[in-house]
């Protein structure tokens, strides 16, 4: 198939700006590359693919980021900026429709959502994140309805969120597992890594690491830089580690050293890409039962689970994980979360939404 993919309207590739879709966005490509697809990916301006991607084209726009919608209320309304990258990217995309066969959205917005019904070419959406706003809500539903084929989400977790006929598509995530070397021996090290932000929750990793006495390597983008400040004030000094936004090849070889990675969203996360990081490294998982983490973490096999927002539990969380046989998180990781395997998915996904758009012609 000849595909577009267009890319989220917040940062560019390569800067980590825009979280997990960045992860499936490299994956997906690489992956449907191997597999004969032709791909070209649209985003903004300076985005940079690594060399799994090289055979895919690369369109830049400029444009505004677009305001995320998890950091909104869940009754704001829809908003377009001035000036704009996701009506550029869009634009774009629309003119160029007749070059492809299927045209797959990564952005969580509602304009590509609401163009479903409208384009010559098939827009397929791979929903990116749970219930954040009402009438994104509202959206999905109406198009889960008119047009579910051409919808896919992360996990079943995620998916519940939504008003959907039908039992959704679910795909999963993929990595490149051959760049996560397995560590056998970890060090006194907790982890946490995710965007600094608050429905990221690393206050509650903090302070579960101030009560083991334990370090905690933090890896991830600041993007609250105040809420950042608060979090460390809260925790007796040198308990937090700031490691910044590392590229995979150094945050893996970090990453693969933490006796346990704590993971706590505030919120329903759709997948959970750290925590799959951390398995693949060999490293088990403590974390918050909500969420797609809660049907990656499977307790006493690659992690444990706590009770959400409940430090306590979190803290007991980490004891169990810690007896787990490390080998276990990468072999799970290995058998369900391979780059290979997500490309698989998304082909069948794809040629589904092509077919039923030809059907419909």
């Amino acid at each position: 198939m000849r595909l577009l993919v267009v890319s989220t309207p917040v940062g560019t590739l390569g800067s980590g700006r825009g979280g997990g879709v960045e992860i499936t966005a490299r994956a997906l490509v690489a992956g449907l590359l191997e597999r004969g697809h032709q791909l070209t990916v649209l985003a903004a301006e300076g985005s940079t693919l690594p060399p799994s991607c090289a055979g895919a084209a690369l369109w830049g726009e400029t444009g505004m980021d677009q305001p995320s919608w998890q950091h909104r209320p869940r009754s704001a309304p829809v908003e377009l900026p001035a000036g704009t990258l996701l009506g550029r990217l869009w634009r774009r995309a629309l003119s160029h429709q007749a070059d492809f066969d299927v045209i797959l959205n990564l952005a969580y917005d509602w304009l590509p959502l609401w163009l479903t019904p409208h384009t010559a070419t098939p827009v397929a959406h791979l929903v990116s994140m749970g219930s954040v706003a009402a009438v994104m809500d509202e959206l999905i539903a109406e198009i889960a309805r008119s047009h579910p084929q051409h919808l896919a989400f992360h996990t079943a977790a995620q998916a519940a969120d939504f008003d959907l006929p039908q039992p959704p598509r679910l795909v999963g995530n993929g990595f490149d597992l051959g760049r996560y070397r397995f560590q056998a021996e970890p060090a006194e090290l907790l982890g946490w890594a995710g965007r600094i932000a608050p429905e990221k929750g690393l206050e509650d990793a903090a302070a579960a690491a101030a009560r083991l006495g334990l370090p905690l390597a933090v890896w991830g983008l600041q993007e609250d830089p105040a809420y950042a400040r608060r979090v460390e004030a809260s925790v007796p000094p040198g308990t937090l580690r700031w490691r910044g936004f590392l590229p995979t090849e150094q945050l893996q070889a970090e990453l693969g050293h933490c006796a346990v990675l704590l993971n706590t969203p505030k919120w329903n996360e759709a997948f959970g890409n750290v925590v799959v990081e951390a398995l693949a490294c060999g490293v088990p998982v403590a974390a918050y039962a909500r969420g797609g983490p809660a049907e990656l973490v499977q307790e006493g096999h690659t992690g444990a689970l706590a009770r959400p927002d409940d430090v306590a539990a979190l803290v007991a969380a980490v004891g169990r994980a810690r007896r787990i046989e490390r080998r276990r998180c990468r072999t799970w990781a290995e058998q369900h979360c391979s780059q290979q395997a997500f490309a698989a998915r998304i082909e069948a996904w794809l040629e589904a939404v092509n077919g039923s758009a030809l059907a419909r012609r």
